[in-house]
């Protein structure tokens, strides 16, 4: 029998060493250092392959040098570094269990959630709400969706992001900082790097590549589509306002469902509404600037000295048969600018300041412009957005004129590339994989879990 188990399993294990030289000999170059590149290097890296094969390439700075105001490029991405709340539920933040099926979804967003405790300075603070129930008393206005929710903290973002960007480069991993990645040839396996017309500009050669853009990115991500005639399919419009009011209005719904998704739809008019990135206690209104316009997002800090009392939230509108979304969406932010940023309306309140004192950056408008000019340039969506609202103050009735609105909030998706399922590659380039925003991911625990998801496939 010995003489048997040398004869059979000897060789094999030649050939699987060998192969595995050869796997952890290819070069991965990962576009974008957002929440999916670093949890796809943080994978391979866990799991012996070399850092020093590993490049990642951004166009932000490192979390040493990133300032709070960056919010769109660096370390983290955007929402590892101004948001820090970790879905966990495959109906929401884009597709993953399409791809994975639902139990290693899970499993995926398990690992994400598990990195983000790892690298945290104190990760007893992360705590997930977990609302079963829907409440009588939104009925019969809105629907309420139901699913846990880790709460990371954004004040400690900055931290995990310096802990987890020193454990990648203690294992060797190469970082590209404030570098632009403008073409990539993939049929050559390269990345250009700066602008070709102007020096310096540099190349980088990849054996794979995990093109990880975030919203910044996404752009680029249609221009790629478009020049190599990638198969996609069609994204629905994401846009509204970011909603703000004290939160005593809101906390019998809280004490609920911390990060509560109120929504409505209107089938025959192929548009659905939903609020969006609920932050309480220590809540405050965050400006993104994306393509050079203003747009708003939301913070929730831990630290009880940035407390408030304030919450914010999103209402986004899902419109559906827009032809050319994505466009249509950058032309509806552009027109919704004044004076250099976006717009900002409340019946009694003026905009509110940032968690550094500063007030947050909006053109305050009057209800006639509200109507007026806001109303057009939505091309009448925007009414969904103002009847949501007045619903909200028939269910929360010590809401009334207590409240204001930052226009626009938007979430840019571009068309969804078509991949291999078993590793989310390209179906005519096997060797490029898409994850994140650029594969319309809508959320931290998806980009995440997509990311890995690819890693555990290069290994």
């Amino acid at each position: 029998m010995d003489l048997w188990s040398n004869l059979t399993i000897g060789p094999f294990l030649i050939i699987f060493k060998s192969n595995l030289k050869f796997i952890m000999d290819k070069k991965i170059v990962i576009v974008g250092a957002g929440v999916a590149g670093v949890n796809a290097a943080t994978k391979l890296v866990d799991n012996g392959y070399p850092g020093e094969l590993i490049t990642i390439i951004d166009m932000g700075k490192d979390p040493y040098n990133r300032l709070p105001e960056e919010v769109m490029t660096g370390m983290l991405g955007a929402g590892g570094w101004s948001d820090g709340k970790l879905t966990y539920h495959t109906a929401i933040g884009g597709q993953l269990s399409k791809y994975t099926g639902e139990e290693k979804a899970m499993e995926l967003m398990d690992q994400v959630i598990t990195n983000f405790k790892r690298f945290h300075p104190k990760p007893e603070e992360v705590q997930c709400s977990d609302p079963h129930e829907e409440p009588e008393f939104i009925k019969p206005y809105f629907g309420l969706r139901l699913f846990p929710v880790w709460h990371v903290g954004t004040d400690y973002l900055s931290e995990i992001a310096k802990n987890w960007y020193d454990y990648l480069v203690s294992k060797g991993v190469q970082f590209k900082w404030e570098q632009k990645v403008t073409h990539i040839d993939f049929t050559r396996n390269k990345i250009t790097i700066g602008d070709k017309r102007k020096e310096p500009y540099s190349s980088e050669h990849y054996d794979e590549l995990i093109f990880a853009v975030g919203k910044s990115g996404i752009d680029f991500a249609q221009q790629l589509a478009q020049d190599y005639k990638l198969p996609d399919e069609p994204k629905s419009v994401q846009i509204g306002v970011r909603f703000e009011a004290p939160q005593e209005h809101f906390q019998k719904l809280i004490d609920i469902s911390y990060d509560f998704k109120l929504y409505r739809k209107f089938d025959d008019e192929g548009v659905s509404l939903r609020s969006f990135c609920t932050n309480n206690n220590a809540a405050y209104v965050a400006v993104e600037e994306t393509y050079g316009n203003h747009s708003y997002n939301g913070h929730a800090k831990k630290d009880e000295a940035y407390r408030n009392n304030m919450t914010n939230f999103g209402i986004l509108m899902e419109i559906n048969g827009i032809e050319d979304p994505f466009t249509w969406s950058r032309n509806v932010v552009s027109r919704l600018q004044a004076y250099g940023t976006g717009l900002y309306y409340s019946p009694s309140r003026t905009p509110s300041t940032t968690s550094e004192g500063n007030d947050v950056d909006a053109t305050h408008i009057s209800l006639d412009t509200l109507i007026h000019a806001v109303e057009p340039v939505m091309e009448g969506y925007f009414k969904y957005v103002m009847d949501f609202i007045q619903d909200m103050k028939k269910v929360f009735p010590t809401l009334g004129n207590d409240w204001g609105i930052y226009i626009p909030e938007v979430k840019y998706l571009s068309p969804e590339v078509k991949v291999n399922y078993e590793n989310l590659s390209l179906i005519d380039y096997p060797n490029v994989y898409f994850v994140g925003d650029a594969l319309s991911a809508r959320g931290i625990t998806v980009s995440g879990a997509q990311a890995i998801y690819v890693a555990e496939s290069l290994l």
